[in-house]
């Protein structure tokens, strides 16, 4: 059961179940490699975050961030896959026999953010995060590829990528020993364009 009332463990983002602990009354420790948990009315070490939520992108400041544009991100993506080629090929979502689509797939190891499927009907898994990317990311996508090719991929090949605001440098050498990983980068741009203007 979760400590944290309304937040599922296995469908809510890191940065949720962090603030819902806040809330909760639980302390948190960080230093500079680790962010510790404290059971609420204790000075006992209750919880590594980092070993069971992995280490954090960005400080997280009010519930407004924590609703993270990696859900826009994620749905902005999904809505608009058949756009958006990966190694020249187009995708479309997957929707396995149940009717179930693609987005925050449920796995035994976890949410894929997008499982999507190419022009060769191959697979392709998404990671997305809306902050720099950490290098732990390849752990995850590695994760859910090896699930999808143990599983339902049933001799497909299977693709990962790794979309965040910025591709950072451990990462792309975490990736260069990968196979059939590709790292995006993604810019959101907004431009408000005069319509119409009355004068007098």
């Amino acid at each position: 059961m979760s400590p944290v009332v309304g937040l599922d463990p296995t469908s809510a983002t890191s940065h949720q179940l962090r603030n819902g602990l806040r809330k909760a009354g639980w302390s948190v420790q960080e230093t500079e490699t680790e962010v510790r948990l404290m059971v609420p009315g204790t000075n006992q070490l209750e919880s590594t975050v980092d070993a069971v939520l992995g280490e954090a992108e960005e400080e997280i400041e009010d519930d407004i961030a924590a609703f993270g544009l990696e859900s826009q991100l994620r749905d902005f993506l999904a809505q608009n896959l058949s756009a958006i080629p990966v190694d020249g090929k187009r995708l479309r979502l997957c929707v396995d026999p149940t009717g179930r689509d693609g987005v925050e797939y449920p796995t035994a190891v976890g949410p894929i953010d997008i499982l999507a499927i190419d022009d060769d009907e191959q697979f392709v898994v998404f990671e997305l995060k809306r902050a720099p990317s950490p290098d732990h990311a390849i752990g995850q996508l590695s994760r859910y590829m090896g699930w999808v090719t143990q599983t339902i991929g049933r001799g497909r090949s299977v693709r990962g990528v790794i979309v965040a605001k910025s591709i950072s440098q451990n990462l792309r050498y975490s990736i260069a020993v990968v196979p059939n990983v590709s790292l995006f980068e993604y810019e959101v741009k907004f431009e408000l364009n005069s319509a119409y203007s009355s004068t007098g």
